[in-house]
């Protein structure tokens, strides 16, 4: 199954692009996990959306061809970055690429509600007319206190962070199959 992985943090240490890494390791099993670069996405202008940038085009049609998409987001002042809600405008402009496409949630903040707000409006964002992307609830994760729970380089090393992880993986993966199937 192709995963689109979109992470929020435009930052290169960020704890939130290694927790996409870290999945992209771990479950190279189950999912082909892309992680796409948002960074470098012009802002979204609506004089320009019949005629987007290569850069627009090339991350639309990445998560055209992924079966879901994997939103990893950091929290910034209680919401998304101003970088993932840029690239959720394009997705949901023109040929609306998300519209259907099943979704699945995961942050992580050294703060002690991990990413809850961010994700709840997240979610409310991706139930919105131009995306409608449905999302399996009761599988958030929220991971609080990232930075003592990996090791200096970033990598996750907390068991029971792990653990909740790979339960949340058995939860969704059949979800995800299934949502693809039924869009196919």
């Amino acid at each position: 199954m192709k995963i689109a992985a979109i992470v929020g943090s435009t930052r290169k240490e960020s704890f939130n692009l290694k927790l996409a890494h870290f999945m992209k390791d771990r479950y190279a099993g189950q999912f082909d996990i892309d992680i796409l670069e948002i960074g470098q996405l012009p802002f979204y202008n609506q004089d320009e959306e019949n005629t987007p940038s290569a850069e627009v085009v090339e991350f639309k049609q990445n998560v055209a061809d992924a079966d879901a998409v994997l939103w990893v987001t950091p929290e910034y002042n209680g919401t998304i970055t101003s970088a993932m809600k840029n690239a959720i405008d394009w997705l949901s402009r023109v040929n609306q690429v998300m519209i259907g496409k099943p979704s699945w949630i995961v942050g992580a903040s050294m703060g002690a509600l991990g990413t809850v707000k961010a994700q709840s409006h997240l979610r409310d964002i991706l139930f919105a007319p131009g995306l409608s992307s449905p999302i399996l609830p009761g599988n958030e994760v929220l991971i609080s206190s990232i930075h003592e729970k990996v090791d200096e380089q970033g990598y996750l090393t907390d068991e029971g962070t792990i653990d909740f992880l790979d339960t949340t993986v058995e939860n969704v993966r059949p979800w995800l199959e299934k949502q693809a199937a039924v869009r196919s």
